[in-house]
């Protein structure tokens, strides 16, 4: 298991490799697996925006993509003075694909927080719904 340093350092790395040059907002994430592994992501946008790829939603899709299912916790690093939580959409998946999971926030100043992800998605949709 990484130290919450190490998966904000990993977040942080990640950032700088953002494709920014619209908001030039530049976010990175590091997924935590159950077994430790950690998959990181960054932001990429592109000139219609609706397209742009959140760093929490690479993070997912690549741990996914390689076979991961279980997860432990993630962290996300802006490099803005507030700490940012994760958008609307990127709090779904989140949700659907880690469930109930610490989100530790981080800047470029060194400030923290840790949040759990039913605090920034009460009552989710999610599967139970379906049935």
């Amino acid at each position: 298991m990484a130290t919450e340093s190490e998966l904000i350092d990993a977040a942080l790395k990640a950032r700088e490799n953002a494709v920014a040059d619209y908001s030039h907002f530049r976010v990175g994430a590091a997924l935590e697996t159950e077994s430790g592994e950690i998959f990181t992501g960054c932001n990429v946008e592109n000139a219609t925006y609706g397209l742009t790829a959140c760093a929490e939603r690479v993070a997912v899709w690549k741990a996914l993509s390689e076979g991961r299912r279980q997860f432990r916790r993630i962290a996300i690093a802006a490099d803005s003075e507030a700490l940012t939580p994760p958008c609307g959409p990127c709090r779904q998946i989140l949700w659907e694909f880690c469930g109930d999971i610490p989100v530790i926030l981080g800047n470029l100043q060194g400030r923290r927080e840790t949040l759990q992800l039913r605090e920034l998605l009460p009552r989710a949709f999610d599967r139970s719904f379906l049935k």
